[in-house]
């Protein structure tokens, strides 16, 4: 299979698939005496894992270790649910400090009169000071 192929079958560009084997990610492929890569279901399925490994949250060195545990077969499958539910405790604090920064944004947003007014609650907690500093 040539690039072009591999992303169609896979969701990924051709950049995508280049960035892959440039950061050795994905196993080498062969290439014809013409220069262009050759691609086989191996690559097929180490671009689907990268793919989906991506979209869940895994970073590239988490991809990289991932496609270590996909080419061991005697891997243990505790070890690939340890890392899953480690990745899913690290998304539930992204979320905590998300719900943190949006009511915070919700009270400030409701400290302030939203007027014609230059007098800004908002920018004035954002900056540090209060209304009766001002006047330095």
């Amino acid at each position: 299979m040539n690039i072009s192929d591999v992303a169609k079958k896979t969701g990924l560009t051709s950049k995508a698939i280049r960035f892959y084997e440039e950061k050795g990610l994905l196993t080498a492929p062969s290439r014809g005496e013409n220069g262009y890569r050759h691609y086989t279901t191996k690559h097929l399925e180490e671009l689907t894992l990268l793919r989906q490994s991506r979209q869940v949250g895994f970073s590239l060195e988490e991809c990289r270790e991932m496609l270590l545990l996909f080419h061991n077969p005697q891997r243990h499958s505790a070890e690939v649910k340890a890392r899953t539910l480690n990745k899913v405790a690290e998304i539930e604090a992204h979320i905590s400090e998300l719900n943190l920064m949006r009511e915070r944004l919700l009270a400030l947003a409701a400290s302030c009169p939203g007027d014609e007014g230059a007098d800004c609650p908002i920018i004035d907690n954002l900056a540090g000071c209060c209304h009766e500093s001002k006047g330095r």
